[in-house]
């Protein structure tokens, strides 16, 4: 099965630094998964206002209001065709945001052949579907840029209510990630920024129920 990102990416996967290459292009046959563990530096979020919108999001593993520091996660990206065939990456992050507390923001990558799109299904039932810009940047790192956005069903979502998010991964002697979402009316809503280490999984191994989501979207 090619990778979700190779399919989107095309010629320019090979632009991909090559520790990037091996990462997001975990496709099954040679590496299941990459299990990604670290710390990120800083998790933020934006005015006061934002974080009843961002308790919301812990219903559904989405967003959350806590922030900090130094704050340790893992993500889990697998791999493996969904119920509609589709070549399908989770993206499942934890964050330990307190001694006693975790926090899980929770997506699955698919790769839509009909419209030629990566579409970011966010939450344990995929309640969003968010088409995604991806590419290379200069320095072999991964950009990733959200777009149309649509609730199960087919709605769009209101540009008022969305956040538009920008997703960088890079290498420098080890991974490095910063997210970033916005709101086009209140600001920036919610990011974090760190740096992880990167083990794989072999092919062949059983993907874990936990990161798979609860229900699958056919739309995109």
């Amino acid at each position: 099965m090619t990778s979700v990102f190779e399919h989107a990416l095309r010629d320019d996967f090979d632009r991909l630094h090559p520790q990037l290459q091996r990462r997001f292009g975990v496709d099954g046959e040679r590496d299941q998964g990459c299990i990604g563990t670290g710390v990120m530096d800083r998790v933020w979020r934006g005015a006061a206002f934002t974080a009843p919108f961002l308790h919301l999001g812990t219903l559904r593993h989405v967003l959350f209001p806590e922030t900090g520091t130094g704050v340790p996660f893992t993500i889990e990206n697998y791999a493996y065709p969904d119920t509609y065939g589709r070549p399908t990456l989770t993206f499942v992050r934890t964050f330990q945001v307190r001694p006693h507390r975790r926090r899980r923001f929770d997506a699955t990558m698919v790769y839509h052949p009909e419209r030629d799109v990566v579409i970011d299904y966010l939450g344990t039932t995929q309640h969003l579907a968010v088409d995604l810009d991806v590419s290379v940047d200069r320095a072999g790192g991964l950009l990733i840029r959200s777009g149309r956005q649509t609730f199960r069903g087919g709605i769009g979502c209101p540009a008022t209510i969305s956040g538009e998010a920008e997703v960088r991964e890079w290498w420098d002697d080890g991974f490095h990630i910063q997210v970033t979402v916005t709101n086009r009316r209140f600001g920036p809503l919610f990011g974090y920024h760190g740096s992880f280490t990167a083990a794989y999984v072999p092919g062949g191994t059983p993907v874990p129920a936990a990161v798979r989501p609860l229900r699958e979207n056919p739309r995109g």
